[in-house]
């Protein structure tokens, strides 16, 4: 029972970041689409609404930055990642004990 608990919280920690970049992407595309929508209107000035805009980049910005670094840190944890994506502190670590020993 605990560990179907865990798993349980772990999938919601996944899924919200996930929502918040889902509903950032959303604001983001609603606001390209009203703009392109007032050109068609003549009784309408097109104006676009950058406030809400950047508040769609922000939320899916912060959502797909959380995602991106849990994937990396898994990766690095099961050392699936290439020498570009590893830790540099353990690399000098092993060298200043290399030169050490």
């Amino acid at each position: 029972m605990k560990l179907l608990i865990s798993r349980f919280i772990a999938i919601l920690i996944l899924v919200f970041p996930g929502l918040i970049a889902m509903k950032g992407f959303l604001m983001m595309k609603d606001d390209i689409f009203d703009y392109i929508s007032m050109h068609g209107d003549d009784a309408v000035v097109p104006d676009f609404a950058w406030l809400h805009f950047g508040g769609g980049f922000l939320l899916f910005a912060a959502g797909m930055t959380f995602l991106g670094g849990w994937i990396l840190a898994r990766d690095r944890k099961r050392n699936y990642v290439g020498p570009r994506f590893k830790e540099k502190q353990k690399a000098k670590q092993a060298a200043a004990q290399d030169t050490i020993s």
